[in-house]
């Protein structure tokens, strides 16, 4: 069971996972990695956010039955996160009131929950890793804030992007309010800031290793991506 496809939401995350996170589990035993954008994503209004949990949950079912050999994943922003009415994912809601390190892990096992029901009792949960960014891509872009500037050719910006890294304990902390979360205070220091070009040209000069170092909950997600492997070496479906 060594393919593995991860349901991203945005281009850039599209681009981390083939370019950045495949390259490094290539050498942990797995034989194809790719992203899949969740349906439309290329010509959606990004100003209408995710697309609500019932949508994506039928393109993950629909994966891993199509391929029982294969694992899965979700990379998705916690920041808007759907949490109310018929576009809500499970556990966004709850997430909310709790403290900062049960905010993420809260959603992954209601996700993991609702995955595993809707593949049935055979199912072997393990093949499905889900994964909730704190609290959004731009997050992981403090990781290492000479590279973050370096990327986006502003190196200038460096100390600006430190002072507002060294406000919080990991980068994963930089909250999310509509003028605070990290992706409105790029937008601050750099006006026209695009995602899907800036972004992308941030996270290949800052790289996996200094992601890993300064975000502790990637950093368990990436552990798990990394055994995922090693957990079925006789590619069974159901190690049950």
């Amino acid at each position: 069971m060594t393919r593995l496809l991860i349901h991203v939401e945005g281009e850039t995350e599209e681009t981390f996972v083939n370019e950045v996170l495949g390259p490094h589990l290539y050498l942990r035993g797995y034989t194809r990695v790719s992203a899949r954008l969740m349906g439309n994503a290329r010509q959606r209004d990004r100003r209408g956010g995710i697309r609500p949990w019932s949508s994506v949950k039928e393109d993950i079912v629909a994966h891993l039955r199509e391929d029982p050999q294969c694992l899965a994943s979700c990379m998705v922003d916690y920041y808007a996160l759907p949490q109310t009415d018929e576009r809500a994912w499970p556990g966004r809601k709850a997430a909310g009131v709790l403290s900062f390190p049960q905010k993420a892990p809260t959603i992954q096992d209601a996700l993991l929950t609702e995955i595993c029901v809707a593949m049935g009792k055979s199912f072997d949960s393990r093949r499905f890793l889900p994964y909730i960014m704190m609290h959004e891509f731009e997050a992981l872009l403090f990781s290492d804030c000479d590279r973050f500037a370096q990327g986006i050719g502003r190196p200038e910006l460096a100390p600006r992007f430190l002072q507002i890294r060294n406000e919080f304990a990991t980068p994963e902390e930089i909250d999310d309010s509509p003028a605070t979360a990290p992706s409105k205070r790029v937008l601050a220091l750099v006006p026209g800031y695009e995602k899907p070009l800036m972004g992308t040209l941030a996270v290949l000069e800052i790289g996996l290793e200094a992601i890993r170092a300064q975000c502790p909950h990637f950093r368990s997600w990436l552990g798990r991506l990394e055994t995922g492997p090693r957990r079925f070496p006789d590619g069974r479906q159901s190690l049950q």
